[in-house]
């Protein structure tokens, strides 16, 4: 059983004893914690939660003790039951709520859930906002409420009012897309993107739509990080249904891997760098991504004269960096794609609605964008923790050992070479240390990342 907190949510395994996985007393307590902050923050006593959920297996069950927690908490719900993590962050805003949670353990395997707290804007607490939420749920500092004030539960369904936003934004082209008569896949890895993903491709007149596990039972029909080892029977799918483009989305929809019409992989970490290609094309403005990215988005950037700046990892840090630089358009490279003028948040919707209109115009193949653009490859490798390995110890120690080399150390360590760069931090959602490697050739990256491992290894 597992149970992390972090400024990214609660997140942990279902079952087991409270406080070692996400048991229902755990929800009780750190929902109540959130009500709690959010009261104060909003400075009132009658507030509004939005509450969103992925499909998986847990999630009715969670989400029915996370509302009747803000019920008993005096908070009035909007619970738009099944919906996508961007649907949640847009329903906040459309509502005029205090906040959001949305259940969802991303890219986690089907036995985790987590809740993932937003503000009244709609985003991610920052981490002081979370560490009082925390804070709050430790001391077990919040009351419920008496019965004349309990809060009230309605329930939306917004997926519409999602795909309706993404067609209204000014670089989406309705027009062309449907003059380039696509036809697409889409793999929904059995969750809630089989509900969205669709949506939005009807809308857009897409007739040919091959839907791959688009039915949200939540049993995942395979591991369900969109990573290319994953997604080998789904890449024979979209090769042998000879569609134009065939897209991949993780259990809450927020990130988008792209894979080309002959079943070779466009490259998560080029679903930004193409996305950013249009949008810069169209609107001049900056870049931002996180450490643990490709350079090639710093190359594309500049290529259009404009200016690039990496932020810490995590999407509200990425977001923080975005507005500090005034950039148009960022995001991660997993395949999260985060477009100011839609909101402040990663959206595989608004994502493939960028990628379709740049596809469109270009009047290439998808393979053949994607070999416009300039060639990283990346190895994203890991070490399992214990709870005896002192990470931190471990991070200085190799800081130290290439403080010849230029260093980053805002966010773990990461290390730039002249034609390569390493990445070396603990995760924020998992109990692991994450190694990213990136050079020219997939054997220089895997070469780069195995030292790192070997390196921190012999300082265990």
């Amino acid at each position: 059983m597992t149970l992390i907190k972090s400024i990214s949510g609660i997140r942990g395994t279902i079952g087991g004893k409270p406080g070692e996985g996400l048991s229902p007393l755990d929800l009780v307590k750190f929902t109540a914690a959130y009500a709690t902050w959010a009261k104060e923050k909003a400075n009132k006593e009658k507030i509004t939660i939005v509450v969103g959920r992925d499909a998986r297996i847990s999630g009715e069950m969670v989400s029915s003790i996370v509302v009747s927690t803000l019920s008993g908490m005096g908070c009035n719900v909007v619970n738009i039951g099944l919906a996508t993590t961007p649907t949640t962050e847009i329903a906040v805003t459309e509502e005029k709520a205090d906040g959001g949670i949305i259940l969802t353990a991303s890219h986690n395997p089907k036995q985790w859930n987590a809740l993932k707290l937003l503000n009244s804007a709609g985003e991610f607490l920052d981490a002081e906002e979370g560490a009082k939420v925390l804070a709050i749920a430790d001391a077990e500092d919040f009351s419920f409420a008496e019965v004349d004030d309990l809060g009230t539960v309605v329930e939306k369904d917004y997926t519409d009012i999602h795909v309706q936003h993404v067609l209204n934004l000014e670089l989406v082209d309705v027009e062309a897309i449907k003059k380039a008569n696509f036809s697409v896949a889409v793999d929904a890895v059995n969750s809630v993107g089989g509900v969205a993903m669709p949506a939005l491709f009807k809308a857009l007149d897409i007739k040919n739509i091959v839907e791959i596990n688009c039915e949200p039972t939540g049993h995942f029909a395979h591991t369900p990080e969109p990573i290319p080892e994953n997604l080998v029977e789904t890449a024979e799918i979209i090769s042998k249904n000879k569609v134009d483009v065939g897209f991949v989305v993780d259990p809450d929809v927020d990130r988008l891997v792209i894979i080309n019409e002959d079943g070779s992989m466009f490259n998560e970490e080029y679903t930004l760098v193409a996305v950013a290609d249009y949008v810069l094309s169209q609107t001049p403005g900056n870049t931002v991504s996180n450490l643990s990215s490709s350079r090639a988005l710093r190359d594309v950037t500049e290529k259009h004269g404009q200016s690039y700046s990496a932020g810490m990892v995590g999407e509200v840090n990425v977001v923080a960096k975005m507005r500090e630089t005034n950039a148009v358009i960022g995001g991660e490279g997993n395949g999260g794609i985060i477009y100011p003028a839609s909101h402040s948040g990663r959206d595989a919707l608004v994502g493939a609605a960028l990628f379709l209109s740049h596809l469109a115009k270009s009047g290439l193949k998808c393979s053949e964008l994607r070999k416009t653009y300039p060639d990283y490859f990346i190895s994203k490798n890991k070490i399992e923790l214990t709870p005896e390995i002192d990470v931190d110890g471990i991070l200085v120690k190799m800081q130290e050992k290439y403080a010849h080399e230029e260093v980053t150390a805002t966010d773990g360590v990461k290390i730039d070479f002249v034609d390569s760069w390493v990445h070396l931090r603990k995760s924020n959602t998992e109990p692991i240390i994450r190694i990213y490697a990136e050079a020219k050739s997939s054997a220089e990256a895997d070469k780069l990342a195995q030292q790192m491992i070997d390196e921190m290894k012999s300082l265990l």
